[in-house]
């Protein structure tokens, strides 16, 4: 018999969680946890991402990603020529091997899960 794995919790991560600096001189994503402890084989990894205006984003998707507007706003658009202006509680699916621009007015913030390990965006 194993021993039950206990959950993970992170009070307040949305408004304490530090985002590292990843592109540019506005782009800050941080992997919050992964599950490639556990499941090696097929890991996913949650965490925050934010924009801040200035230099657009775009970004090759190398696993398949879900991300959900927290704050703020994002206009978005993608190789295949969607384009929408994203708001808190959009909900958006990036497939592997997309390709897909984001900008902001002021800022803006999501919430991932990607399948991908700890580190691998």
């Amino acid at each position: 018999m194993t021993s039950p794995i206990p959950m993970q919790h992170f009070s307040k991560a949305q408004s304490t969680f530090k985002l590292p600096l990843i592109a540019n001189e506005n782009a800050f994503l941080g992997d919050l946890v992964s599950s490639e402890n556990i499941d090696a084989q097929s890991p996913l990894t949650a965490g925050f991402y934010r924009l801040e205006k200035g230099t657009p984003l775009v970004y090759t998707y190398t696993y398949h990603e879900m991300k959900i507007i927290v704050e703020g706003s994002f206009d978005i658009s993608d190789g295949a020529g969607n384009k929408v202006h994203a708001l808190p509680g959009d909900v958006f699916y990036f497939p592997k091997g997309s390709k897909v621009t984001f900008e902001t007015e002021s800022y803006g913030l999501g919430f991932f899960v990607g399948g991908r390990k700890e580190g691998g965006a």
